[in-house]
């Protein structure tokens, strides 16, 4: 299915805007001041930034890092929401590992899947993950490249959904952008697991402390506060929340994915303390989000689409005009 439904809307896609949308590229991001390159794929030539740019989707890809496919899946999406590379650029970075293909040999490599863990990369210069979606904002948002750019959206699903649920959370970027008069939101669609901001897990109805004999790193970083890692330090749990309420999230997962067995399912124990499967561990983590919101005296107010029909392929997701009007509500459908 991945191919022909790549062609499918690589077609569609160039066709209505008449012509081919360029394949990888390189583009070079700035960290502390340093700048390395880093592969990407857009609807645009970057080289060629279009004045008229005034939405930006960044778009991550799953564990397979098969940025090549979500880019097909992307530009479905915007087909879907009736929008094309004269508004909206649409951007899909590589994550790439050392068994990867590279266009470039400066680019940094993670080891196996800690990329979508906020996990720094392998070497001397070492680039944490999120914050390669840090630079990705500060790239998106230079002035002379977007001088329009009014909205950025950030999307995520399966392993993709796990770093965007932990960059939504963690990053401290978002404040500066708002002051720059841009809107940032964030898709988190089906991730294995979620990061948890106290020690509190779904028991039944409730959320109570878990015995952590059974379990002693249930509560550490990637599913909860503790060891953190150095890009999320500086914050407690309660900041964390506050925070991220007010933040912009939309969550999605498919009525059908529901499979404890699935093959790429995290069935670890500090995953499987959230729950027994992804559409079980989305439930429960939205009534979570409801347990904080009483605990800490936090309103906080979702949008949340369970998808009828799908199960975990990204296609299934993002193809659903429902999604498309949800992800992007101010344009018509």
């Amino acid at each position: 299915m991945g191919l022909a439904f790549l062609c499918v809307r690589l077609f569609a896609a160039a066709d209505k805007a008449g012509g081919e949308p360029p394949g990888e590229q390189v583009i070079d991001l700035e960290t502390t001041g340093a700048a390395y390159p880093f592969a990407v794929y857009s609807n645009i030539d970057l080289r060629r930034p279009a004045p008229g740019i005034e939405r930006a989707v960044v778009f991550v890809h799953g564990v397979q890092r098969d940025a090549d496919r979500y880019f097909g899946v992307g530009l479905g999406l915007l087909q879907a929401a009736r929008l094309d590379a004269s508004s909206t650029v649409l951007l899909v970075p590589h994550f790439l590992t050392a068994s990867d293909p590279s266009p470039d040999g400066r680019i940094p490599l993670w080891r196996g899947g800690n990329w979508m863990q906020c996990q720094e990369s392998r070497g001397k210069e070492a680039i944490n993950s999120c914050g390669v979606l840090d630079d990705i904002a500060r790239y998106l948002s230079a002035d002379k490249r977007f001088p329009m750019l009014k909205e950025l959206v950030f999307i995520g699903h399966s392993a993709g959904g796990q770093l965007m649920q932990r960059y939504a959370v963690l990053n401290n970027s978002e404040e500066a952008l708002r002051k720059a008069g841009i809107r940032v939101r964030y898709v988190v669609s089906s991730p294995s697991s979620y990061l948890y901001l106290d020690a509190n897990r779904p028991e039944g109805d409730d959320f109570k402390p878990v015995n952590s004999i059974l379990c002693p790193g249930y509560n550490n970083f990637r599913y909860g506060l503790a060891n953190m890692v150095p890009y999320g330090q500086g914050l407690d749990g309660e900041q964390l929340f506050k925070r991220y309420a007010a933040r912009e999230v939309l969550y999605l997962v498919g009525a059908q994915d529901n499979d404890p067995a699935y093959e790429s399912l995290d069935k670890s124990c500090g995953a499987a303390m959230q729950g027994t499967d992804r559409l079980n561990r989305h439930r429960n983590y939205m009534r979570y989000e409801q347990f904080l919101a009483r605990k800490w005296s936090t309103p906080v107010a979702r949008a949340v689409v369970v998808v009828p029909d799908a199960g975990h392929e990204a296609a299934e997701i993002f193809e659903s005009r429902e999604v498309a009007a949800k992800i992007f509500p101010a344009v018509g459908h």
